[in-house]
């Protein structure tokens, strides 16, 4: 069984960072795509940012600029990095491999 597990959410102010880890059990990581998902209170789960096997990566227009998806193969972690937080990013973020594996999710708090 994979398990993904996840790290670094809280709470925030808005304009802040935070910087959130996935790290999926097993020791096989390279060769996945892996994404961040995020589901806000009474929204559907929305597609983040997606990094490839080799590195490549996209982002929801709405976090373009801001956010920035990596990867340490090594390490097999995959990354979030989150800049300038809106209110309207709470959210709870969800790591996803794309084989179909979910973590279970982190909550990230933007707030004053």
């Amino acid at each position: 069984q994979v398990q993904l597990v996840e790290s670094g959410g809280g709470l925030v102010q808005p304009g802040g960072s935070l910087r959130l880890s996935c790290a999926p059990s097993g020791t096989i990581f390279y060769i996945y795509n892996m994404d961040w998902y995020r589901q806000a209170p009474g929204k559907q789960r929305e597609l983040v940012a997606t990094i490839t096997s080799l590195g490549s990566t996209n982002y929801a227009d709405s976090v373009k600029g801001r956010f920035t998806i990596s990867r340490d193969n090594a390490k097999r972690t995959v990354y979030l990095q989150m800049n300038s937080l809106k209110p309207e990013e709470t959210a709870v973020y969800f790591c996803h491999r794309q084989d179909g594996y979910w973590g279970q999710g982190t909550q990230v708090t933007v707030s004053s």
